[in-house]
């Protein structure tokens, strides 16, 4: 039975490099000779970048491949492998549709084609198989004027079969200049009564506590408890809770070491505040889920208990988990109740 549950990752990063790397193979010449041995592309794919937003350029290359003809192909190989390797029962998966739309196309064009985008994703991601709980996050973007993130927001609030929440990307060194749009797109999605999350507080380039009031979860978030531990009191009143994605800090340069975030986890824990454990990026990084809480175990970033307790909290704090418990718990009664029956049965005999 599937226990885990992902609250944070991107549809164009969540591609392993292996079979982004065959898909070049067989559609894309230029990238194929690029590239002619798998080895060279996955060191090329998921090397170490220098800062957030060189490490932002990669999901543009798969976001060029990403289209309404082979959104399927990607997604069906994502949840084949997040429910086999990784035990995901429930996953949020997080994209801007506008950048999956035809390029050709004109802005007015492009947003229409949104819907269709959207549409897609929520059917590819019905695989009885693989039987996870999947849904949509639209992200509005940085660098996309301000009709086209209305028109996502505006989305969103209309597709709530398919979309749980409305996000912010694009590298959050970049919403200074129009930080007072985004506070207004958020007050619109919440009166639409849509859930938020955002990329804030990941880069110390990233600070902006005037979008905190509006945001249900924090994307990232590390440089709350890193740099401004004063605001986790309020964190913890509003119920805010961080989706920390550990191998992500690592690829960007936001971190020299994974044991920094040991005073993320320590001062989280010290005053109420809940975090998430996600992967963010899973093909650029080729690290899976469980790898991630194996690589915060051994080098003592927590233990077990703060490993069960971040476990606990996506559940708690997923926007479209249908159930009040975490599967484990769900899986324990159903061993309760098949041993009582058992119980009862060895009785009448």
């Amino acid at each position: 039975m599937a226990l885990y549950a992902d609250l944070h990752r991107h549809l164009g990063g969540s591609v392993v490099p292996r079979i982004l790397w065959r898909y070049f193979k067989r559609h894309n010449p230029d990238m194929a000779q690029r590239f002619p041995e798998y080895p060279s592309f996955e060191e090329f794919y998921t090397r170490k970048r220098n800062t957030l937003d060189e490490y932002l350029e990669l999901h543009t290359l798969v976001e060029s491949v990403q289209t309404e003809q082979t959104l399927p192909y990607f997604i069906y190989r994502l949840i084949r492998g997040a429910y086999i390797f990784e035990n995901l029962a429930y996953l949020e998966l997080r994209y801007t549709p506008y950048l999956r739309t035809p390029e050709h196309l004109n802005q007015s064009q492009r947003i229409e084609a949104m819907t269709n985008i959207v549409e897609i994703v929520g059917k590819a991601s019905q695989v009885k198989e693989y039987p996870i709980i999947i849904s949509q996050i639209l992200c509005m973007h940085s660098r996309l004027p301000y009709e086209v993130n209305k028109a996502i927001v505006d989305l969103a609030a209309h597709m709530r079969d398919y979309v749980c929440a409305i996000d912010v990307a694009g590298g959050d060194s970049h919403y200074g200049e129009r930080l007072d749009e985004f506070i207004d797109l958020y007050k619109y999605a919440r009166s639409l009564g849509l859930k938020t999350t955002g990329h804030v507080y990941e880069t110390p380039d990233g600070c902006y506590p005037e979008l905190l009031p509006y945001l249900m979860r924090i994307g990232h978030g590390i440089q709350i408890p890193l740099k401004h531990p004063e605001l986790l009191p309020e964190l913890a009143e509003a119920n805010q809770c961080l989706e920390v994605c550990p191998t992500t800090y690592l690829k960007t340069g936001t971190l020299e070491d994974l044991y920094q975030l040991k005073t993320v986890f320590d001062r989280c824990f010290d005053a109420g505040v809940d975090i998430a454990i996600c992967t963010d990026n899973a093909g650029l990084h080729n690290v899976r889920l469980p790898f991630e809480f194996e690589n915060l175990l051994t080098q003592d970033v927590i233990d077990f208990h703060q490993l069960q307790a971040c476990q606990d909290a996506a559940f708690r704090h997923a926007f479209a988990w249908p159930y009040k418990e975490p599967p484990a718990s769900l899986l324990i009664g159903l061993l309760n109740d098949d041993s009582s029956e058992e119980e009862q049965e060895l009785l009448s005999v």
